[in-house]
C-alpha cells in the first residue's frame, strides 16, 4: 500500500471514529476496541488504524495506556457538527496549535515595541469586538482585526504577513469557537472578552512575558472550547 493511500484511509478511519465518539457509541472514559477489531470493522490494516489513533491522541481526544488500550478522553461539543464537518476538526486543531506559538511570540514583541498608535489601533479593534458581542454577532472580522493589530505592534512584518496568509483558516476556527460560545451562557462570552483584555493590558504595561502567557492561554482556551470533557453544558 502506498503512503498516500494509507494516509487517505487513516483520514477516513479518524473521521469514522470521531463520529462514533461524537454520537457516544464510544462514550467518554470508555475503552476503544483493540486495534485488530477496529481494523476488521473498518476493513483496513492495523497500521492504518494506528495512524488514525495517533491523530486522535494528538488531538487529545483519546489517551493510550500501555498494555491496557485506548480510552476516550473527551469528545467534540455536540454542536460542532452543526457548524463544521468532522474532517475539518483536526485541521482547526492544527491551526490553533500553530497560532499558540506564533501569536504568543507576537504579543511578547508587541509588549516590547508597541507605541501609542498601536495601542489606539488595538483599543479600536477591541471596542468593535465588544460591540459585536453585545449585539450577539459573531465578530469574526473584529477578532481578526484585533489579533492583526497586536501582530503589527510587534514591528516585525513577518508576524502580520503569516496571519494574513492564514486569514481564511483562522476565520473558520474563530467562527466555530464563537458560534459555540454564543450557544453557551453569557459568562462564557465575558470570559472570552476578559482573555483579550488581559493580553492588551500586558502589552499596554510593557510586560512581554505576561503578554506571551496570556495570548497563549487565550488561543489554547479557544481551541479547547470546541470540546467537552468532564464538564457538560
Amino acid at each position: 500500500m502506498s503512503e498516500t493511500k494509507r494516509f487517505v484511509l487513516a483520514d477516513q478511519v479518524y473521521e469514522q471514529l470521531l463520529a462514533k465518539i461524537l454520537n457516544e457509541e464510544f462514550p467518554v472514559n470508555s475503552r476503544l476496541p483493540p486495534e485488530e477489531v477496529l481494523a476488521q470493522g473498518f476493513g483496513v490494516s492495523r497500521p492504518v488504524v494506528r495512524a488514525a489513533l495517533s491523530r486522535l491522541r494528538d488531538d487529545e481526544i483519546i489517551k493510550s495506556q500501555r498494555g491496557s488500550g485506548s480510552y476516550v478522553l473527551r469528545r467534540p461539543d455536540r454542536q460542532v457538527i452543526s457548524f463544521a464537518p468532522l474532517e475539518s476538526i483536526s485541521d482547526v486543531q492544527r491551526c490553533y496549535e500553530f497560532r499558540i506559538d506564533l501569536e504568543g511570540a507576537a504579543a511578547a514583541w508587541a509588549a516590547r515595541r508597541r507605541d501609542d498608535d498601536d495601542l489606539a489601533e488595538m483599543d479600536r479593534a477591541y471596542k468593535l469586538l465588544e460591540d459585536c458581542y453585545t449585539q450577539r454577532e459573531l465578530g469574526v472580522d473584529a477578532d481578526q482585526m484585533l489579533h492583526l493589530a497586536i501582530a503589527r505592534a510587534s514591528k516585525n512584518p513577518f508576524f502580520g504577513s503569516v496571519l494574513e496568509s492564514l486569514s481564511d483558516q483562522i476565520a473558520f476556527g474563530v467562527k466555530l469557537s464563537r458560534s459555540l460560545t454564543m450557544l453557551d451562557t453569557p459568562s462564557r462570552q465575558e470570559l472570552v472578552l476578559s482573555e483579550h483584555r488581559a493580553v492588551l493590558e500586558a502589552i499596554r504595561l510593557k510586560q512581554p512575558e505576561v503578554a506571551q502567557a496570556t495570548m497563549r492561554h487565550h488561543i489554547t482556551a479557544a481551541k479547547e472550547r470546541m470540546f467537552v470533557g468532564s464538564q457538560e453544558r
